[in-house]
């Protein structure tokens, strides 16, 4: 006998919107921070308060919460550069612009050390997390093209290019924010992540 699915429910009013959010909001950091295989929707409703029946009308299962989590966290990361779509750079300043860009992107990854660890644990166990990660680099370089040629930057290879300079940055933002090496003098580093930039699209 074939099990029928049941439908999720789609939330119309604020009260039920609200609801939903913070079930996902609650489950995803819930996860997060004591490890996906150590949670189940029963931990995830006490801590949003609301029933475990309530819990499966909104979700599939805690996967679906933690892969819905991920996704928004993945598109928040992406504010910093959007917000610099139709703002216009001046030719001799790519070097403030990526120090601001840098910057500003730092501030965003607001996860703890360990809930970046069950994260990048499952990005390299998970293909959907991957590919959600795999998503926002590839969404990250292509607003930094738009950036570039409105601007009218000119430089050969310049989706490969503007990938590579998203990888730099992300790699130097999860450097600053999560791994916190003592001995890194972090100033100096952005510097030299920016120089590079510079130099690699002139």
């Amino acid at each position: 006998m074939v099990m029928k699915e049941t439908k999720l429910r789609q939330p119309t009013q604020k009260r039920a919107i609200e609801k939903k959010q913070k079930i996902l909001e609650c489950g995803f950091n819930l996860i997060c921070e004591k490890g996906y295989h150590s949670i189940d929707c029963i931990e995830i409703a006490q801590a949003s308060g609301v029933s475990t029946g309530t819990v499966y009308q909104y979700f599939k299962d805690k996967r679906d919460i933690f892969l819905q989590g991920l996704k928004n966290y993945s598109d928040s990361l992406l504010f910093p550069i959007l917000e610099y779509k139709d703002k216009p750079i001046k030719k001799d300043g790519l070097t403030t612009f990526f120090k601001k860009l840098i910057k500003s992107t730092i501030s965003v990854h607001t996860f703890s050390e360990s809930a970046h660890e069950e994260i990048m644990s499952m990005r390299h166990s998970d293909k959907e997390v991957n590919k959600i990660f795999q998503d926002f680099e590839i969404q990250a370089t292509d607003v930094l093209v738009d950036i570039l040629e409105s601007n009218n930057f000119e430089t050969k290879n310049i989706y490969e290019k503007s990938h590579i300079i998203i990888g730099w940055i992300d790699n130097l933002c999860h450097e600053v924010a999560y791994h916190k090496h003592p001995d890194l003098n972090y100033n100096k580093m952005i510097d030299i992540v920016v120089n590079s930039i510079v130099q690699l699209l002139n």
